[in-house]
């Protein structure tokens, strides 16, 4: 009979992992090759954990296909993205945002405007669709106009989350009501109360950094004429750069696949590339896969200047790659800890110290943010975690959407500050900003979930924020 095991075992490969990530900060610079070597380790313990329990390899290698097999869509999307960076460089979609924007944008509400840019377009249903499109743009121009590019980002990575959060289009949306069997509506008016408030923060901050900016911000941005003559001389100022834009939006509004629309798009700016640009197939094709480079312009490949450089050199399914490994290895690690039971052990350990609404709740975002950070996958962490909860909330006499809210405010918005993870992973690569140095900017999700925890405090004394069951007296709640 194998040996129960211990909290402390169950926890040890997330505590590896953090004491790696702490202590390799100090002598690397956090990115991609220090997220791989941190994730073994932290897969290598929790299969060590693994094996004492009398679980073998070939357990944790078949749940790890089966993970991976769980979030394809997923990869197909981070593939799909990736292609539509390059294709988009390469039609001058993105070149042309960046030239209207420039001119467009004062640079003191640069920030403020990634993040309400970025909020109307998430409202589409997809974060990364937000992020990986008018995103990029959005870093392009803040890179023209010198404003800080980890605070651009973080507003970027803030209102995809808000408006992706608040879509009834989004598929993280209804499944985090699905979790928590909420009528979807319901659920999207009761997170009015924890986005609400998180919503003004973000903006006040990004407000007040784009006063303290504006000197240096203002001063620079005298030097964002040379880049639009030098996309004026790449590529020919038409509307019809703009389409595969449209596509992306009315694909989405449509609940079309979205792996599948990307690609639509793409394919449709390689054609204007060639038909409206003059660019050869072999660059569109070559900007699909391997990304678009500078050189690929023949009028300005002698002398490019190193913003155009940074602004065009990038995009292509192969730039995902590093991505998909860190995967792997993220799935390693939940793995190990789903064969072991350590995963089970800390949800259950959780969900038994929830002994009023404020530890109901907390033990909610708790297991959400532990399970996001391990699983990747939000459909399946609010599927687990909602089921897990569902009577504690309805013994306590609280509405459905209560829940829903809280996995919201945790399986949803943390999943980009954790590094490791394939939404922070994918937004950093997109954006072009570590993890870690947007992760202080991206105000909306820093905030949900303490605006959570805050309401189900002082619900007892204020009886305000959380919602009752119907016919359920607050007598019964308390």
């Amino acid at each position: 009979m194998r040996k129960p095991i211990s909290l402390f075992e169950a926890a040890l490969p997330l505590l590896s992992m953090l004491l790696c990530l702490v202590l390799g900060g100090f002598f690397i610079p956090m990115g991609t090759e220090l997220l791989v070597l941190v994730m073994l380790i932290a897969a290598t313990v929790a299969g060590v954990i693994a094996a004492r329990h009398g679980h073998d390899w070939d357990a944790i290698q078949r749940t790890t296909g089966e993970k991976i097999a769980t979030v394809l869509p997923v990869i197909l999307i981070l593939l799909s993205i990736g292609m539509l960076i390059g294709t988009w460089m390469f039609s001058g979609t993105i070149p042309m945002l960046v030239y209207y924007g420039v001119q467009l944008i004062d640079p003191q509400f640069m920030i403020i405007t990634a993040f309400l840019v970025t909020g109307m377009m998430s409202m589409t249903g997809s974060s990364w669709a937000a992020a990986g499109t008018i995103g990029v743009a959005l870093m392009g121009v803040a890179a023209a106009i010198h404003s800080p590019l980890p605070a651009t980002a973080g507003a970027v990575v803030s209102g995809a989350y808000f408006g992706d959060k608040l879509s009834p289009l989004s598929d993280q949306t209804n499944i985090c009501a699905i979790g928590a069997n909420a009528n979807l509506y319901d659920h999207i008016r009761n997170m009015v109360y924890t986005a609400g408030p998180s919503f003004v923060v973000a903006l006040l901050v990004y407000y007040v950094a784009g006063i303290m900016t504006e000197g240096g911000a203002v001063a620079g941005s005298d030097i964002s004429h040379p880049i639009l003559r030098e996309i004026e001389q790449a590529y020919a100022v038409s509307w019809l750069v703009f389409i595969p834009v449209l596509i992306v939006i009315l694909g989405t509004f449509n609940r079309k696949p979205a792996a599948l629309v990307m690609v639509v798009s793409s394919v449709t700016a390689m054609l204007i590339g060639i038909g409206v640009h003059g660019f050869s197939a072999y660059n569109a094709i070559l900007s699909a896969i391997s990304g678009f480079n500078v050189e690929m312009i023949e009028i300005v490949a002698n002398t490019p200047s190193n913003m155009l450089e940074s602004l065009l050199n990038r995009g292509g399914v192969n730039s995902m790659s590093t991505t998909l490994i860190i995967i792997i290895a993220a799935f390693l690690l939940a793995a190990g800890m789903d064969v072991s039971g350590a995963l089970d052990k800390l949800l259950q350990t959780m969900i038994g110290r929830a002994k009023s609404v404020f530890g109901l709740v907390a033990a909610t975002l708790a297991s959400g943010a532990t399970m996001i950070a391990l699983t990747s996958h939000g459909g399946v962490t609010a599927l687990i975690v909602g089921g897990l909860f569902r009577d504690g909330y309805r013994d306590r006499g609280l509405a459905p959407e209560n829940l829903s809210r809280s996995l919201e405010d945790s399986v949803t918005i943390l999943e980009p500050l954790m590094p490791w993870t394939v939404s922070a992973i994918f937004m950093a690569t997109t954006l072009g900003v570590p993890t870690v140095d947007y992760m202080p900017w991206a105000v909306f999700c820093m905030t949900g979930w303490m605006f959570s925890l805050l309401l189900a405090a002082f619900y007892e004394r204020t009886g305000f924020g959380l919602k009752a069951l119907q016919g359920k007296a607050k007598s019964v709640i308390t």
